[in-house]
């Protein structure tokens, strides 16, 4: 009675997890409708709407000015466009003089002004105006890639950089809102004027963050007077003004979660080299792999829960991969943010409680003792095979090991020890991780059964690898750098152990269930 009552609280649960979760992707998916497909003004009652001041075709110009402070009115010109085109592309070099303060590393912004023609931006009250660093404080070494963190220690205070590009992006669409359907995430940057009846709304302009780099920042020296800039400009349609504007806010968010600037920028390659549409097709693929990772790792832990015997386990392939996680884990603590981390931490403390329960150690928090269970039959026979795939795969691991330790002490001297070492096992594990699968493939060769595994949890994680697999391919074929890692090489290769798997459930578990059938019958045959 008590089980039933379990389980059936159980599947509640998941019930209500996944209809919150299908409430969730409908709501996602009607944000998507609403921003790809923005309803115009009726043209029939122009009372309620709000027009572009563009329409009107006047004539404008694009100054960029320099200063230390963005509200201060001592502004030097650094560049100026008239007649300026809010529908044309170009793009302009100048020679930006730093000043005093500037070069004792200190900080320039740019403001850009896009006013009438022939007045001041001051005296114009019809002007937009956008301010943006030029210059960045960031350490030295992040410029040049990841170097010894015992040099990056020794550098103290960050120096002042110089960002060589000023992109300039404004709405150039004669879009017509609806008083009361004017986007949210447009709002702030919407400036409303009163012209007679007419409700007019300002240019929309807005300084592309996503073409700045970390590698092209110039570090600026005390002798350094001038540095070039490169402004480019950009007219975009609403739907592009928008997608622009939600990037933007999503690497903002990445920074306030933590994340490194090198990261970042490996981000904004991706974001800046693809299309709406390929985008929302990359955050889909994430959130099927979430999906899946999240409920292999349910089933997983309700299973091993469950498990009493030991018996078709291999405490080997356990044991690895409980290391690998944590290695895994370790190599990202240097590198990435707590959004990353959590998922990672989870997983390797799920790994370690793997180990204490497959190798039966009860640790009594009262007293510092630590009591390991013996072994039934099946569990030592078990052992046994797992020991004997493991002589046979030492053979091909132990060569591949000293040799890849020795091909990384060319890279020592660069890093520090920890580092080094730190670094050398992520990469056995990245290379050679998938062979731990071996020992229990062979076990389930010998005890011809599968039935001692979890069959959702790895066909979860086969689903995950497979969509990793899809997706490196798909890089390869398009020669994208921004999706090839070694992660996802190594799950190229975890799938031919899937398969084998896979293989080895269509063999086997016929078998096992003709053998529970019978040996059920006989039962049934002796209590009658």
């Amino acid at each position: 009675m008590f089980p039933s009552c379990c389980s059936s609280k159980r599947s509640a649960t998941s019930k209500l997890l996944l209809g919150v979760f299908m409430v969730y992707t409908a709501h996602t998916a009607w944000l998507l409708y609403g921003f790809l497909n923005t309803k115009p003004c009726d043209e029939g009652r122009r009372e309620g709407c709000i027009t572009s001041y563009l329409s009107a075709r006047p004539r404008l110009q694009l100054s960029v000015f320099t200063c230390l402070v963005p509200e201060n009115s001592q502004l030097n010109l650094a560049l100026r466009i008239d007649p300026f085109d809010p529908h044309s592309t170009f793009q302009r070099q100048v020679n930006v003089p730093l000043p005093e303060e500037t070069r004792a590393n200190g900080s320039l912004y740019a403001v850009v002004y896009v006013h009438k023609a022939s007045v001041s931006p001051l005296e114009d009250r019809r002007e937009v105006h956008h301010a943006a660093l030029l210059t960045t404080h960031i350490s030295p070494a992040n410029t040049e890639g990841r170097r010894d963190t015992q040099k990056r220690s020794k550098l103290k205070h960050p120096v002042s950089h110089w960002r060589p590009r000023l992109s300039v992006t404004m709405m150039s669409e004669d879009f017509t809102f609806a008083k009361g359907g004017l986007p949210s995430d447009m709002r702030r940057y919407v400036r409303i004027s009163q012209e007679g009846r007419r409700i007019l709304y300002l240019p929309l302009l807005l300084i592309d963050e996503l073409s700045f780099r970390v590698r092209d920042l110039m570090e600026i020296n005390r002798s350094t007077t001038h540095l070039p800039l490169t402004v480019s400009y950009e007219g975009l349609s609403l739907r592009r003004f928008r997608f622009w504007v939600h990037l933007q806010d999503v690497v903002y968010s990445l920074r306030q979660f933590g994340f490194s600037e090198e990261y970042i920028d490996e981000i904004k390659g991706t974001l800046a080299g693809s299309n709406l549409y390929l985008l929302l097709l990359n955050a889909l693929i994430t959130a099927l792999q979430l999906i899946c990772e999240l409920l292999a790792l349910k089933n997983d832990i309700s299973s091993w829960g469950k498990k009493k015997s030991m018996a078709g386990m291999s405490r080997k392939s356990v044991l690895w991969r409980s290391l690998g996680t944590l290695l895994i884990f370790l190599h990202l603590l240097e590198e990435t943010s707590l959004l990353v981390l959590l998922p990672v931490g989870l997983a390797a403390c799920v790994e370690v409680w793997k180990v204490f329960k497959v190798f039966r150690i009860k640790a009594n928090w009262g007293r510092p003792t630590v009591q390991v269970n013996k072994l039934d039959e099946e569990e030592q026979r078990t052992v046994q095979f797992d020991k004997q795939a493991s002589a046979y795969l030492s053979y091909l691991i132990y060569p591949l090991c000293i040799s890849g330790a020795i091909f990384s002490l060319a890279y020592l001297r660069q890093k520090s020890y920890f580092s080094w070492m730190v670094n050398s096992l992520v990469t056995g594990v990245y290379a050679f991780g998938f062979l731990s699968m071996a020992p229990q493939l062979f076990i389930n060769h010998k005890l011809r059964s599968v039935s001692h595994l979890q069959g959702a949890v790895l066909m979860y994680r086969g689903v995950n690898t497979l969509i990793s697999d899809l997706c490196f391919c798909a890089a390869i074929f398009s020669s994208s750098e921004a999706f090839l890692s070694s992660h996802q090489l190594s799950c190229f290769r975890d799938e031919l152990f899937f398969l084998i798997y896979l293989y080895q459930r269509r063999r086997l578990a016929p078998k096992a269930r003709r053998s529970e059938s019978g040996s059920h019958s006989k039962k049934v045959k002796k209590t009658q």
